[in-house]
Formats: C-alpha cells, sequence, structure tokens
C-alpha cells in the first residue's frame, strides 16, 4: 500500500496559479500568503528564489501541516527588475520600455513541509521577445484593465499575448508556474496525482 501523498497548499491568491496547478491533476487548497514582494538585494534569480520561500514559510506557520508551495514571477529587463506597475503611468513606461526588445521572466518557487520545516526552492528563467507596437496598442492594452497587477505589466495568457513576438523557454512559467519544475519538485517531495 502506498502511503498517503501530504496535504498541497498553494500560498497564493492567483487565479492563474490555481489553474495552471491544476493542470497537474493535483488536489489542493490555496491560502494567500500576504507577505509583501520585497525583494532582497542581489542577482533577480536568488531574490525571487527569496520571496517565493519567504510566502511559503509565512503560510506553512499558519496551516500546521502540509507541504505548502510558493511561488513569485518577476520580468527583468537590462538587469533591472520591473514587477507590477503601481499605477497606469508606471504600466506605460513598462510596456514602452519592453516594446521591441528581449527580457526575461524569472518564477522563483519554493517547497516548505509543515510543521517539518523542510525546504527546497528553485527558479526558472525564460526569454520573451516582445513584438514592436506603437503607443495606440499601449493606451488600448491599458485600457483593457489586464496589466496592472502583472510583473512587466502584460499578462501573456491574456490581451497581452498580441504584444509578444516569441518565446524560448517555458511558457507556464510567464504566466506564472513553470509546471515541469512544479510538477518535479513536487513529485520528488511525495506530491502527485492520484
Amino acid at each position: 500500500m502506498r502511503p498517503s501523498a501530504p496535504r498541497l497548499i498553494l500560498a497564493s491568491a492567483s487565479p492563474r496559479r490555481e489553474e495552471l496547478l491544476r493542470r497537474l491533476g493535483l488536489s489542493f487548497s490555496a491560502v494567500p500568503s500576504e507577505e509583501p514582494e520585497e525583494f532582497p538585494p542581489g542577482p533577480p534569480e536568488e531574490a525571487v528564489r527569496a520571496v517565493a520561500l519567504a510566502k511559503a514559510r509565512a503560510v506553512a506557520a499558519r496551516v500546521g501541516s502540509g507541504v505548502v508551495l510558493g511561488a513569485d514571477t518577476i520580468v527583468v529587463l537590462d538587469g533591472a527588475v520591473l514587477g507590477k506597475p503601481k499605477d497606469r503611468d508606471d504600466a506605460r513606461r513598462m510596456l514602452r520600455a519592453l516594446e521591441g526588445r528581449s527580457h526575461h521572466v524569472i518564477t522563483g518557487l519554493a517547497l516548505v513541509e509543515a510543521p517539518a520545516g523542510r525546504e527546497t526552492s528553485a527558479a526558472v528563467v525564460t526569454r520573451v521577445r516582445m513584438a514592436r507596437y506603437g503607443g495606440g496598442e499601449i493606451e488600448a492594452y491599458l485600457a483593457t484593465g489586464e496589466p496592472y497587477d502583472k510583473a512587466g505589466a502584460y499578462a501573456i495568457q491574456g490581451a497581452g499575448g498580441r504584444l509578444v513576438a516569441e518565446v524560448a523557454g517555458c511558457y507556464t512559467n510567464v504566466v506564472g508556474l513553470p509546471l515541469t519544475t512544479t510538477r518535479r519538485l513536487l513529485a520528488e517531495w511525495g506530491v502527485v496525482a492520484a
């Protein structure tokens, strides 16, 4: 008889992450971390892993038992992190800076087992090249309301997808949860689909 898999908790309020995690056929509950997304100094991959780990630790401390999956996604252009825009002007600035250029989307993943405290983390990097689009397309996209809670001010899975010319690497990473790496990390901890 196979031992039962540990309970899985997604430390997120993101409907996109929930939808992606469901694709793996896993049973889970979602508990928002409420941790501020403050990036420590250092290389972006390490910083985003640290934020994902902080989210997972915060939820693990509240839930008592289970495996907590934390994730955070950033956009990096010329070494600068583009988080979620503060307002319309900030979103416009980001979209202008990204136009016709390549950038990296980095998602930090972290697993924390409660109450044991076992931890692991990873970062997945995808290169994205944006199309050439003009001010009119930027304004039309801003009017959709979509860019305001997205790193880099665009959602590849939504209307923002038409601003993207090419993706090199994991598409679901750009959406917010790299499924191949997530599946591998969870399987290493015995969290698999029934």
